[in-house]
């Protein structure tokens, strides 16, 4: 396969990015394509839809396989605690035979530039400079199902934390910036079977490492530091 493109965004670390796409809509990328696909005409009709597909591969910080025999049939969800085994055909994780990944997003806008047309998106879950291998328009009418069953992801805990800026740290930051982080903070970083509130945990986020803790469902910032 080749990649046709890849994204742009403030993730450089795996810690803090949503665990599926759509759950943080404040936060917004870019798609780039390789100077091979910068063909506009390869976009005519695509700004008519809301929402895109992407299909992409996990890098090496999240997933890398060498060969068949490395593959594992069982993976232990982060969601139900890191000690429960699943199929990994049951799972959403990056441990799979082909370390591939699927996300919705929503389209922002497409434009013009020096490096071909673009797409800005908002809802991503991929890091920066995440290889992409296609993108296909979302479609309502087929795409959506109301009535599917969730199977054991049907008792996740959606709930967003409070977030809590006792010293108001976040008005060092752009408003923007500043309203992502929150939203992402929300979301509670943390791996589910973390619960200790006197730890300090640091997500990087546009050159920024935010320190926080969690006690219950408050999290509190507790720094904001320039890497």
């Amino acid at each position: 396969m080749n990649k046709i493109a890849h994204i742009e965004n403030n993730f450089t670390d795996k810690f803090g990015i949503p665990r599926q796409s759509g759950l943080v809509d404040d936060v917004f990328s870019t798609i780039v394509f390789e100077p091979k696909y910068r063909n506009p005409d390869a976009l005519k009709g695509l700004d008519g839809f809301s929402h895109l597909w992407i299909i992409w591969v996990f890098d090496a910080g999240f997933a890398e396989k060498d060969s068949d025999s490395d593959w594992s049939p069982m993976v232990r969800p982060p969601k139900l605690g890191g000690n429960t085994r699943m199929g990994v055909f049951a799972t959403r994780s990056p441990n799979r035979p082909n370390p591939i990944g699927l996300s919705c997003v929503r389209i922002v806008e497409i434009c013009d530039s020096d490096r071909g047309p673009l797409i800005r998106v908002a809802g991503a879950d991929l890091k920066n400079n995440t290889p992409i291998l296609d993108i296909k328009p979302y479609l309502p009418f087929t795409d959506s199902h109301p009535d599917a069953t969730s199977g054991f992801t049907g008792s996740y805990n959606l709930m967003p934390l409070t977030v809590l800026d006792p010293d108001d740290l976040l008005n060092d930051l752009p408003e923007d910036m500043a309203k992502a982080v929150v939203s992402l903070l929300a979301q509670d970083p943390r791996p589910s079977f973390h619960d200790d509130p006197t730890r300090i945990y640091g997500m990087k986020y546009a050159g920024f490492d935010i320190h926080f803790s969690v006690s219950e469902n408050d999290l509190t910032i507790t720094g904001i530091d320039p890497e």
